[in-house]
Order: C-alpha cells, then sequence, then structure tokens
C-alpha cells in the first residue's frame, strides 16, 4: 500500500513563502509520476504541478508559473512544491498525489494515492 503524508503548510502574508513536502511510503518511487492539487471551499480540486517519473519534466498551471517550483528527491521518497510571492487566492487545501508510469498528470482521475492534505493560509 502506497502513503503520502504531506507536511509544511500553514499562515503566511501575502508574498512569503513556503515550502510543502510529501514523503511517500513506496518501493519504488522512482516509478511514480508526482502531483499536486488544491482545493479551496466551496471550489473543485484543482491541478498546481506535477512532475513526470520518467524524465523529470515539470507541468505547472498557469496561475503559478513563475512563482511556484515543484521537484522531487527519489533518495528521501519525496515531492516538494516550493511556493514563492504567495498570494491570498492561493488559499487552499493541498494535496499530493502518486501515480505510477503516470502522462496525464493535470487530470485528478489519473492518480491512484492521495496524501490527507495540509492547509495554506495567505493573509492579504
Amino acid at each position: 500500500q502506497v502513503q503520502l503524508v504531506e507536511s509544511g503548510g500553514g499562515l503566511v502574508q501575502a508574498g512569503g513563502s513556503l515550502r510543502l513536502s510529501c514523503v511517500v511510503s513506496a518501493r519504488t518511487f522512482t516509478y511514480y509520476s508526482m502531483g499536486w492539487f488544491r482545493q479551496a471551499p466551496g471550489k473543485e480540486r484543482e491541478f498546481v504541478a506535477a512532475i513526470r517519473w520518467n524524465d523529470g519534466h515539470t507541468y505547472n498551471t498557469n496561475s503559478v508559473k513563475g512563482r511556484f517550483t515543484i521537484s522531487r528527491d527519489n533518495a528521501k521518497n519525496t515531492v516538494y512544491l516550493q511556493m514563492n510571492s504567495l498570494k491570498p487566492e492561493d488559499t487552499a487545501v493541498y494535496y499530493c498525489a502518486a501515480d505510477k508510469y503516470g502522462n496525464n498528470l493535470w487530470t485528478p482521475a489519473e492518480y491512484g494515492y492521495w496524501g490527507q492534505g495540509t492547509q495554506v493560509t495567505v493573509s492579504s
């Protein structure tokens, strides 16, 4: 069973930074594409960023380009989301997700495993 545990959320002022971490309990972590999604109250879960398992190619939604960076450390079974220049509209619960050999990484249904989420609140 693959388990994902996020950490690093919190309260930050607009313009500040946070780094989210997601530790994955999988023996073959290198075969998993990883994604970050977020869900604000009353809204659907939306794609934020992803990193592909085989070539490390990254994807970002337009609203976070130039501000958020996804990366992974295969030796630590961990994926990160560095969030800079945070805005109040970034406030949401952030979820980490994993998909073995995944390619369609912007679609929540693609992912078979999810973390419990971590709250990010950006004050104005």
